[in-house]
């Protein structure tokens, strides 16, 4: 596996694989059982074109808004390259702030529609910042596709957007959410969960699931219906506070005011104490 430490020698791996097949796996490190699921993922994905698997790992501070956990945020460099090495990737591309971002930058890219709702209204500018460094990444790498987590769903949908809207040549794949047993979402943010937080935490996904099952059922018939069960259901998660819970076009994101030929995606975030954790699922 090589390991790429800037745009120079980025450039001159790439100039020596030639016009491979490559999937790229942007992540900023810290990586768990849910980024190895989206390396085999890209590795499936190039074996069809005997291709390859480049992955990033970089901390992007445009996505980070103040009082985030920019600077607390953990960098295992050595450990993420292991895991790396160990399930197929190929290269990794580990460039440095100032190799990503001139100090005189003066270009972005903002997203105006989707990200204004859900964590986009929580984080604003995070979604801008999340565009502008995987456009980078895009153009850097040169891939043909890309895969990304289903759990960020809502950034899933920008990148697609991004994607579509700026003509990028390149595939986008979606990648299940891998889960704990007791359903909780993999994350690296679940490490600042206290033990008592860590016990209630499964409740977001299972307030989730069994609204998605109310639905699915014909139990619950509308929306509004539906917002009643999952509130009542993560009400049992006495030490969260619910950021946000909706029911949104799977495409677009926004609200559903019915059911009908749209297809729903339920989403919702909540704070542990000072961590923030999202989740997501459609219809079964």
């Amino acid at each position: 596996m090589d390991v790429l430490p800037d745009k120079t020698a980025l450039r001159a791996w790439l100039a020596s694989r030639g016009d491979r097949y490559r999937v790229l796996v942007p992540t900023m490190g810290a990586l768990h059982r849910g980024h190895v699921s989206l390396f085999e993922r890209a590795r499936e994905q190039s074996a069809r074109r005997d291709g390859e698997v480049i992955a990033s790992i970089f901390v992007n501070p445009t996505q980070f808004g103040p009082g985030e956990d920019f600077s607390a945020y953990p960098r295992p460099l050595e450990a993420d390259l292991e895991t790396c090495r160990a399930h197929g990737v190929d290269a990794v591309f580990v460039p440095g702030t100032g190799d990503m971002y001139s100090e005189d930058r003066s270009i972005t890219i903002t997203e105006s529609r989707l990200s204004k709702t859900l964590c986009g209204a929580s984080r604003p500018g995070h979604f801008d910042g999340v565009g502008t460094v995987v456009a980078k990444l895009f153009l850097l790498t040169q891939p043909a596709a890309a895969v990304f987590g289903q759990k960020d769903f809502q950034q899933l949908a920008v990148i697609r957007r991004l994607v579509r809207d700026l003509d990028f040549p390149i595939e986008i794949v979606g990648a299940p959410t891998i889960r704990e047993a007791d359903g909780l979402a993999l994350s690296s943010r679940n490490a600042y969960l206290t033990p008592e937080q860590r016990v209630q935490a499964p409740l977001l996904q299972r307030a989730l699931a069994d609204t998605a099952r109310g639905i699915t059922e014909g139990r619950l018939a509308t929306p509004a219906a539906a917002r009643e069960a999952f509130f009542a259901a993560f009400a049992a998660a006495t030490l969260a506070r619910l950021d946000y819970f909706e029911i949104v076009d799977t495409t677009s994101l926004e609200s559903l005011a019915a059911f009908g030929r749209n297809e729903p995606r339920l989403l919702a975030a909540a704070f542990f104490g000072t961590t923030r954790l999202i989740d997501n699922v459609g219809l079964s």
